[in-house]
């Protein structure tokens, strides 16, 4: 598991439904950490195809992002972006309760609300920002601090009353979109209408208090009302899902509570006596950040002999001893789950990770080929970038070594060292290569910029 910075901003003065993130801890300044796993994100994958069939949405340009925050939120964003707390997913009761969430989200992106809704941030904005003007114009003129405060504050309410109007439509309607992807997938809604119920018991309290998917996604008792009417008449409000699905649901809790919460919160909650395969990882991981690889290993090596093509496991073995120095072992692991996952960019990129740092000339090729793979699937990979940068410089290519380290400060946000990289590539890349024309793209793109 993975956690880094994304590029996305955080937008303040408005709670922007499906658009921004808002929540503790964060400010316009900073950038939302998301966290990288290739099981979750899979989980999230599967769950997702039918209801994106179902709205007639592609899937491969369909984008899921997990980000490391305990409030409860989703949102979706333009070019199909799918943005999940780990606090929702964790505080879910059931996969029901997430492909819920999931139906709804979708719906904003068929409803096609994202482009309507630049259009009400546009003028409940111009509103805002006329009042503040204007308050701070009087408070100038009247030396009146609290006059000025409150013209500003009655605009800005005022504002934001009028995209709240705007975004209860949208909300109606995507639930009402939910609604019908389920139908047409054999999936119950009762797991939206939970959902909905959950953050009807928010409704009360002061909004500092209220989880952001509340204040994002204005709740109303005509929604809960047409989710009720819709679970008592719909003919699969009764079908049970998918086995698949419950599994993959407790063992994406289990893996996120296992790595997200103290080591001994996770062993009191998944305890010793619980011989479920989703407690049995969750104490694996548990054990394996207490650096208790005498419980750690038995736990997750019962669990590779129950389940052999189980790449997720292999994959955390790997971690392991990656993690405590054990670098034969963990190659020979992580190649397991490469054989296992061909396609997984980050478990490439990890096997490429332990190739180098286990400074053996011989394996320089191999980490370099499966870090051209990854990034072939997923180009927007930091880690991936820097390794292909110690591979080639190991090569002498350092060309192709500067490019990459160009393109892996773009993406860490360290401009000045990505536009100095960016210009050795360019002056040792043949003029017109793929590298060189890359580099030059960064380079002007960094330059426009300042």
């Amino acid at each position: 598991m993975q956690i880094r910075n994304s590029i996305l901003p955080i937008f303040g003065m408005l709670f922007l439904a499906t658009v921004c993130l808002t929540g503790p801890g964060l400010s316009r300044a900073e950038a939302v950490p998301l966290i990288r796993d290739t099981e979750i994100e899979t989980t999230i994958r599967i769950y997702a195809a039918p209801l994106l069939t179902a709205a007639g949405l592609e899937d491969e340009v369909f984008n899921i992002h997990i980000v490391r925050d305990t409030a409860l939120n989703a949102f979706v964003a333009r070019g199909q972006r799918l943005f999940l707390t780990t606090g929702l997913l964790r505080r879910s009761a059931n996969a029901g309760q997430v492909l819920g969430v999931m139906a709804h989200e979708i719906g904003h992106i068929e409803g096609g609300h994202l482009s309507r809704l630049h259009g009400a941030i546009e003028r409940a904005g111009k509103a805002a920002f006329i009042s503040q003007i204007l308050g701070l114009a009087v408070g100038a003129l009247s030396q009146n601090a609290r006059g000025a405060a409150a013209i500003i504050a009655g605009g800005q309410h005022v504002a934001g009353r009028s995209f709240l109007n705007y975004s209860r439509g949208q909300e109606q309607s995507a639930d009402q979109a939910a609604a019908r992807y389920l139908d047409r997938v054999g999936i119950s809604s009762k797991g939206l209408l939970e959902f909905l119920n959950i953050l009807s018991g928010q409704e009360f309290l002061q909004t500092s208090n209220q989880d952001p998917y509340v204040r994002t996604h204005p709740l109303t008792r005509s929604r809960i009302s047409f989710m009720e009417n819709h679970v008592a008449k719909s003919p699969v409000s009764n079908k049970v899902l998918p086995s698949d699905f419950i599994e993959r649901h407790r063992r994406m809790v289990a893996k996120l509570d296992g790595f997200l919460d103290a080591p001994e919160k996770t062993l009191e909650k998944y305890k010793k006596e619980d011989r479920s395969v989703h407690a049995r990882y969750a104490r694996a991981i548990a054990m394996y950040r207490l650096a208790d690889l005498g419980k750690a290993l038995p736990l997750v090596d019962s669990l590779i002999s129950e389940f052999p093509k189980d790449p997720y496991f292999v994959e955390l073995r790997a971690q392991m001893l990656f993690e405590n120095g054990r670098l034969e072992e963990a190659m020979k692991s992580y190649q397991n789950a490469v054989r296992l996952l061909p396609g997984a960019p980050l478990i490439r990129t990890s096997l490429a990770h332990v190739l180098l740092e286990m400074n053996n000339p011989e394996l320089n090729d191999l980490a370099l080929a499966n870090v051209k793979h990854a990034l072939r699937v997923e180009r927007f990979m930091p880690l991936a970038w820097r390794l292909a940068g110690t591979a080639y410089g190991r090569k002498k290519q350092f060309g192709l070594s500067a490019w990459s380290l160009a393109e892996y400060n773009v993406l860490i946000g360290r401009k000045p060292l990505a536009r100095v990289q960016a210009e050795r590539a360019l002056k040792i890349l043949k003029v017109g290569s793929p590298g060189w024309l890359r580099a030059q793209d960064i380079k002007n793109q960094i330059d426009r910029k300042k």
